[in-house]
């Protein structure tokens, strides 16, 4: 996928679609420093709990999402933010149908 240029306006709802029974991804930016990926989880899609080695933001920008971290459940909707911190467990389910901007920070 081509990334976006840093001089577009972008509608990040617009950018990408809901599948059924799907969690969909889509890169906006991938640097060596950190990456920006946005994902569409349809109703009850969910990604098991799992580490990572890079602290990640989670913004919700559309619908509602569970979130799990260091077995903490957070229940979040459009507009709201959770921290992943490097290392600790987490895990992902849509409550509701949800959009999310990851961003994950590499350095």
């Amino acid at each position: 996928m081509k990334e976006t240029s840093n001089s577009e306006a972008i509608n990040l709802n617009g950018m990408i679609t809901y599948q059924k029974d799907s969690v969909v991804s889509r890169t906006v930016i991938k640097k060596q420093t950190g990456t920006v990926t946005l994902f569409a989880f349809d109703q009850g899609q969910a990604l098991s709990e799992h580490t990572t080695p890079f602290d990640a933001i989670a913004h919700i920008i559309d619908g509602e999402a569970e979130i799990t971290v260091s077995g903490k459940v957070s229940h979040l909707k459009a507009g709201e933010i959770i921290i992943m911190p490097a290392n600790e467990p987490h895990a992902l389910k849509a409550v509701k149908k949800y959009k999310m901007l990851l961003i994950m920070i590499k350095s």
